[in-house]
């Protein structure tokens, strides 16, 4: 497996492409709940399969992730060739901006001395998708980027 089993509330909502998925290996609802008694590890496989080239179509259109944690953030814009960094780093550990508290005192408080803004650049790997389900596994988000756009505004200046 490239990337991680879908779980099974997942599979749930994507049953009518997972049916789909089995037929384009020409298997029918009966054979499929044959292999899934007989055969488990045959079965286990498929959904395997499924589960990447779910992660991959998805992974494929991924622009953007944050993460939050208690004092930091960070932004990933990401193009065909780099994975661009927009860090934000709180030197006050009353202040938890996963929390509305903290977030609403970090965008009243951007230019406070406490808070200090990183840029980076890193050039994207050979497979780029697996670099997005890295940070993904870490705890990144997927978004459309608002809060990034956001960042790099002022970064910009």
């Amino acid at each position: 497996m490239k990337y991680a089993r879908l779980t099974k509330e997942q599979l749930e909502e994507m049953h009518q492409e997972f049916i789909n998925f089995l037929a384009t290996q020409s298997i029918t609802a009966d054979e499929w709940k044959d292999i899934k008694t007989n055969k488990p590890d045959v079965a286990e496989k498929e959904i395997d399969v499924f589960s990447d080239l779910i992660w991959e179509g998805v992974l494929n259109k991924v622009e953007f992730l944050e993460h939050f944690s208690k004092q930091q953030l960070f932004l990933f814009h990401i193009t065909t060739a780099t994975i661009n960094l927009i860090a934000v780093k709180i030197e006050n550990e009353a202040i938890d901006i996963t929390t509305r508290e903290g977030y609403n005192w970090l965008r009243a408080n951007l230019m406070d001395d406490a808070v200090n803004i990183y840029t980076s650049t890193k050039a994207m790997s050979d497979d780029r998708n697996k670099d997005i389900f890295a940070l993904i596994k870490q705890g990144a988000s997927i978004t459309k980027g608002e809060l990034y756009q956001y960042f790099a505004g002022i970064v910009k200046g």
